[in-house]
């Protein structure tokens, strides 16, 4: 239950050593132990030594159940930043034959910086969201995918269950999916406009799906900048409007540099501010306090 700080722990004091008893004795952990124990090594070993953890994740493969190469990829998004030396293995994964498998492939591609498969969802989002002059100045103009064909579903993008019921829901819910698997970098490249501007933008009905992938592609690829921007504009402008978008702002609180939640760089909620944009503006004030405090109490010695 401890995990890596009772391991940790127990190097310190002797008498804890019952918590290190069951990791296992190097590698007889990955050739002999069960689940937990196997991962547990892989996990250490992805922390040490990234190049060798990726060759045996790729030795063991092919003799792996599903449910195991599903954990192979996990350990991977729980780990190190990925590299470009990680690409050809989740590459290769996205033709896996487990769903899971897939997704978790796909889910790592898109935060891989300069990967194939962002390359591929820069290529759809531009076909699916243009920036237009219009008589009261530029605005965002949306044109969803038509389908989910083979290419997207190889990319992780599987048709919804409601597809051939609604298709207008269905587009929704592809562009959605597309943008969340976008480099964020499209969008500033693209628009020549930084991710605050970027927001400010009219976009019409879309705004809510736009908000939503943008928050996702934000944390998946721990960009601060887009995170400040999209909690800024949660606050300040548009307040959220669906429980996507409020499930959104709060996973963004939770993952932002405690900094922004200053009472300087970020304003206060209007007073009929959802609940939603009260308790992200909770959750960063209440990290930004602690920070405070960490560092009093460092300063100190």
């Amino acid at each position: 239950a401890g995990g890596p700080r009772a391991r940790w722990l127990a190097g310190l004091n002797a008498e804890w050593g019952f918590a290190a008893a069951d990791t296992g004795a190097g590698e007889d952990a990955w050739r002999l132990g069960d689940v937990g124990q196997r991962r547990s090594y892989l996990t250490a070993l992805r922390a040490a030594e990234p190049g060798l953890a990726r060759d045996l994740i790729t030795a063991s493969w092919d003799a792996a159940g599903a449910a195991e190469r599903a954990m192979f990829l996990s350990v991977l998004a729980a780990g190190p930043a990925l590299g470009a030396a990680d690409e050809p293995l989740l590459e290769a994964a996205l033709g896996d034959r487990a769903d899971e498998v897939r997704s978790w492939a796909a889910y790592l591609l898109a935060s891989l910086p300069g990967s194939a498969l962002g390359r591929r969802m820069a290529g759809r989002a531009r076909r699916g969201l243009r920036l237009e002059a219009g008589p009261r100045g530029p605005r965002l103009i949306t044109s969803p995918p038509a389908e989910c064909d083979a290419s997207m579903r190889r990319d992780g993008i599987a048709p919804g269950p409601g597809a051939g019921r609604s298709q207008l829901a269905d587009r929704t819910r592809l562009m959605l999916e597309v943008v969340a698997r976008t480099p964020l970098r499209t969008w500033t490249d693209a628009f020549a406009l930084g991710p605050t501007a970027i927001l400010a933008l009219p976009s019409g009905d879309w705004a809510p799906v736009l908000f939503v992938g943008w928050s996702r592609a934000a944390i998946a690829q721990r960009n601060q900048d887009w995170v400040a921007a999209l909690i800024t504009a949660a606050v300040t402008g548009r307040p959220p409007a669906m429980p996507a978008e409020n499930s959104a702002l709060g996973q963004l609180a939770s993952r932002a540099d405690p900094a922004l939640g200053a009472p300087d760089p970020l304003a206060g909620p209007e007073p009929s501010a959802p609940p939603a944009v009260r308790a992200a503006l909770r959750v960063l004030r209440f990290r930004y306090d602690m920070l405070k405090e960490l560092d009093v109490d460092d300063s100190g010695g």
